[in-house]
């Protein structure tokens, strides 16, 4: 039995782990702690996991980043580009295809 905060079984491919850290942009740009913190309340990913696919994604246009002084230190702001947020609907488009398949084959409207 599935209690309060237990995470899921089942394993993240990389389309969803971009989508799913996208979608933590979506209201708004953050810094990587606190982007970090959004995404691990969902899903049960490592830091280590999550900066790669943060840096692969800005590799790919998806997110870019800025810079803010913050008590004599820099945070690093994670931010969706016009493209980012273009591949986040076309995620969302095909996750709630492939979920209503799956929602069939499990025995209808889960």
């Amino acid at each position: 039995m599935c209690k309060a905060g237990d995470f899921m079984v089942y394993q993240l491919g990389a389309p969803l782990l971009d989508a799913c850290v996208m979608a933590a942009l979506i209201d708004g740009d953050a810094y990587g702690y606190v982007l970090t913190k959004k995404v691990q309340d969902i899903i049960d990913i490592s830091e280590s996991t999550l900066y790669p696919v943060l840096r692969r994604l800005q590799k790919d246009g998806l997110l870019t980043t800025y810079d803010v002084p913050d008590s004599g230190r820099n945070r690093r702001y994670y931010s969706l580009t016009d493209t980012g947020k273009e591949k986040l609907e076309y995620y969302i488009k095909e996750w709630r295809e492939y979920r209503d398949k799956i929602n069939t084959l499990l025995g209808g409207d889960l």
